[in-house]
């Protein structure tokens, strides 16, 4: 299966409850930075952001003093889990990125999708790829 086919069908799919919603954005970025694959609206994030990101999941809060930018948009880091899901609120929506062993996959999403909705999405396939040594 292609990285796309990961984006297209296992995280911009149908969130589960019925009304069709889904994520408003979604990406696989290696750890090196580079894109694996995303939505066709993913944001452009600079590769200092990024960095930060990495940086965060190395060492826990990091983030959290400054908060978590992706193309220059400012989400508040709440609880995720250290090391391995960051968590970013912003307005009526939010992210979600789960680290892999060799990637990040990211959620971008926006109300009526709930924070657990794109938890739940990104999560099943990080922790796929993280049992396929991915």
């Amino acid at each position: 299966m292609s990285w796309q086919t990961y984006v297209d069908e296992h995280l911009m799919c149908d969130v589960g409850d019925g009304q069709g919603h889904h994520l408003i954005a979604a990406a696989i970025v290696g750890h090196d930075g580079s894109v694996w694959a995303q939505s066709a609206n993913f944001p452009q994030f600079k590769a200092e952001e990024f960095t930060g990101i990495m940086k965060d999941f190395d060492e826990p809060g990091n983030l959290a003093p400054t908060g978590l930018f992706l193309a220059g948009a400012k989400y508040m880091v709440i609880q995720g889990e250290p090391g391995a899901v960051i968590r970013g609120k912003k307005g009526a929506g939010g992210l979600t990125i789960k680290k892999t062993g060799q990637s990040c996959v990211f959620g971008i999403y926006e109300e009526p999708v709930t924070p657990g909705q794109c938890n739940m999405v990104v999560e099943r396939l990080g922790d796929y790829l993280v049992e396929q040594g991915l």
